[in-house]
């Protein structure tokens, strides 16, 4: 999930989307007390698709489930509800949660590419406030690589105040001028390479998605009719699913490497997830899963930063495995499956070490697990 993408000549302009209608006297409904537990929910599995995709690298993924999207959404809606307080105190805060457990992240990190033999720069400030993408050498790359989500995170942070004050002035029109950028981006103009370009590409590829965390909190999408939202994410899907499958890279139909396709496609998805909400008052009566879900979402930050390095961490242990004769026999040591498995054994113990750093960065009490 790389923040730079390949880009391939356009075929054709996007097919322009029929215009939402609003239904009448609408009666927003109240908001709920506590958790939305379905919004957790789709947090958790949204995480558990990001490790499966980074394992597996199957291209499908993304179709069935395009997790940054979804994650973006979901944040978009928390900023939403965040600024009804005064929004440098929401900044500051949001800042303290994210960039916290980065520094710690990048300490060992950096510490490890330093005995490999990699030279810290002046950009290296990045690593502090990561405006950029920030810098690495090519052994850790695979680790450091997945900042570009919290680099994206951090801009739409930042952004957000004057977002949240345009999209209020004209939601609906605001929503579907949200998708011109990477439209332009895509078939008209090319962004500059480097860190400009790349955080200007995933702002561009998601800010429908996070306008959508906002449509939600606000009411705007419970107002729209059913019928209208079907009108409205059929053709972005479909859209979306035709130009990635027509810009193919590298032989596959991946959504991280075609950015217009990853953004019409989550628009699409992220909007139905979030319009037709199901009630998840049920995982309360089922004690395992709700405590799963509990925990992905107190320690979201903390897996998706360490679980590439997990997924490192699992090579050279699984090939110490295969010198212990019981474990070569009767294990299945050359299986995607048993990684995938021992990658969230490691996980779960970044989890135990690294975890209370987001109770410290929320200003909570340190524990364990949540």
């Amino acid at each position: 999930m790389a923040g730079a993408h390949r880009r391939e000549a356009p075929a054709a302009a996007p097919v322009p989307l029929p215009r939402p209608a609003l239904a009448p006297a609408p009666t927003p409904s109240p908001p709920r007390a506590g958790r939305d537990r379905y919004f957790d929910a789709l947090r958790a599995v949204a995480l558990i698709r990001v490790v499966t995709y980074h394992t597996f690298e199957w291209p499908w993924l993304g179709l069935v489930f395009p997790s940054m999207g979804v994650m973006f959404a979901l944040a978009g809606s928390l900023m939403a509800r965040s600024l009804e307080r005064p929004a440098a105190k929401v900044i500051r805060g949001r800042l303290r949660r994210l960039l916290v457990p980065l520094w710690v992240f990048g300490a060992v990190l950096i510490v490890a590419m330093a005995k490999h033999g990699w030279l810290p720069g002046a950009d290296a400030l990045y690593w502090v406030l990561p405006v950029g993408d920030p810098p690495g050498d090519a052994w850790g790359e695979q680790a450091w690589a997945v900042l570009w989500y919290l680099r994206t995170y951090l801009w739409f942070v930042l952004l957000s105040p004057v977002l949240l004050r345009l999209f209020r002035l004209a939601p609906l029109p605001v929503l579907l001028l949200s998708l011109v950028p990477v439209v332009v981006f895509e078939t008209v103009w090319s962004v500059p390479d480097g860190r400009l370009g790349s955080a200007l590409s995933d702002l561009s590829v998601f800010l429908f998605c996070w306008l959508l965390g906002f449509a939600h909190r606000d009411g705007v999408l419970d107002r729209l009719r059913p019928g209208a939202v079907l009108a409205a994410a059929a053709p972005l899907m479909a859209v979306g699913a035709w130009w990635a499958f027509g810009h193919e890279v590298d032989g596959t139909y991946d959504l991280d490497d075609i950015p217009l396709a990853q953004a019409l496609w989550s628009a699409g998805f992220v909007l139905l997830l979030l319009r037709f909400r199901p009630d998840f008052g049920w995982l309360a009566r089922r004690p395992v899963a709700d405590r799963i879900v509990t925990v992905f979402n107190a320690r979201a930050v903390t897996v998706y930063l360490w679980h590439e390095v997990a997924l490192m961490a699992s090579v050279p242990l699984i090939d110490l495995m295969w010198d212990i004769p019981a474990f070569e026999r009767d294990l299945p040591l050359d299986s995607m499956w048993f990684q995938f498995g021992i990658a969230w054994v490691l996980i779960a113990v970044a989890v135990a070490l690294f975890g209370w750093v987001e109770d410290v960065a929320a200003k909570r009490r340190p524990r364990l697990l949540p």
